[in-house]
């Protein structure tokens, strides 16, 4: 194979230029089907993307015999579903995040596309943006010196209810799972997986501070790598801004990681003084790490983000948040 096909099950606002332009752009990729429930906005976006082939149901794209892999975008609740379908029919998977709406569904989606043989990658990107890889490798480098312990923050406005009053999925746990920290929170404790390491021990609490929806809305907990490196964090989605940053200490100084702002700089604080960092951001974000799938499925590389690396996440996320 020189080329994959790529098929999207879902085409939301994440696909319009997060990631669906990234599936044509990427080297040994073309984006050749798209599915949305609704028929008229899948014509409307393969239309506007330039995409061949559009559907209205999910098995239709998955049996295609043009579609040789799937991106699956479409509300988290319906991702180990789709999973399942896509990997009896054997083909490779890119999904979105969380996996599942909880450890357990996303253990079976794991445990499905192993029993297929099926590749299974999540979309966890910024393991692919070059901010990301460059502090990982500073940090085996030495840069700060023997990480001790890491505290991560996030902060953001209550979410936003549109007049018709219909809460968006994000906070609606029949579809996310949870709250926040699932839809967005998650990409801290991913990185920090992608840092360091798997996690051997969290404790955690969340509750529902704001009275906004029934979703937590604040989480805090602590937890230790299995390295030995210490960690803590809280996240809070109901307060007057927007802010978030990961400070990784250690024995020579610190390293300041924003998060959720993919072009904000990486900064070094240490005894030999300060040092900003800056990169540029790529067009669609998941390109990069679209192009390191891709490249695996061709045979010429290795994805950082896989459904196992993503399952390590989905249980440290419902540690913190099994407490109350």
């Amino acid at each position: 194979m020189e080329q994959v096909r790529w098929g999207i099950i879902g085409c939301g606002d994440v696909t319009e230029r997060k990631s669906g332009p990234g599936f044509q752009k990427a080297a040994g990729s073309t984006l050749v089907a798209v599915m949305r429930r609704n028929a008229d906005l899948a014509a409307d976006y393969a239309r506007r993307h330039g995409v061949p082939k559009w559907y209205s149901d999910a098995d239709s794209l998955i049996h295609d015999a043009q579609v040789d892999a799937v991106y699956i975008a479409s509300p988290p609740v319906t991702h180990v579903a789709y999973i399942k379908q896509v990997a009896e029919a054997g083909k490779p998977i890119y999904c979105e995040k969380p996996m599942g709406i909880g450890y357990s569904q996303s253990s079976e989606a794991v445990a499905a596309c192993k029993a297929h043989s099926v590749p299974l990658h999540v979309a966890y990107y910024r393991r692919g943006l070059p901010k990301y890889r460059a502090a990982r490798e500073l940090l085996q480098q030495g840069r700060i010196g023997d990480v001790r312990y890491v505290h991560a923050s996030m902060h953001t406005r209550p979410v936003e209810v549109p007049p018709t009053g219909e809460l968006p999925w994000r906070v609606r746990p029949q579809l996310s799972g949870g709250g926040l920290i699932l839809d967005i929170g998650s990409h801290v404790l991913d990185l920090l997986d992608f840092f360091f390491g798997p996690i051997r021990q969290v404790k955690g609490f969340a509750a529902n501070q704001g009275g906004y929806y029934a979703v937590e809305d604040m989480v805090s907990g602590a937890w230790v790598f299995e390295s030995g490196v210490h960690g803590s964090g809280n996240w809070c989605f109901t307060l007057d801004r927007e802010e978030d940053q990961v400070t990784i200490y250690g024995s020579q100084g610190r390293m300041v990681v924003p998060v959720l702002d993919v072009a904000a700089p990486l900064r070094i604080l240490g005894a030999d003084g300060n040092q900003e960092l800056t990169f540029d951001s790529p067009q669609h974000v998941q390109q990069p790490l679209i192009q390191m799938v891709t490249d695996e499925l061709l045979g010429r590389g290795q994805s950082p983000s896989t459904g196992e690396s993503a399952l390590r996440t989905d249980w440290v996320l419902e540690q913190l948040r099994s407490s109350g």
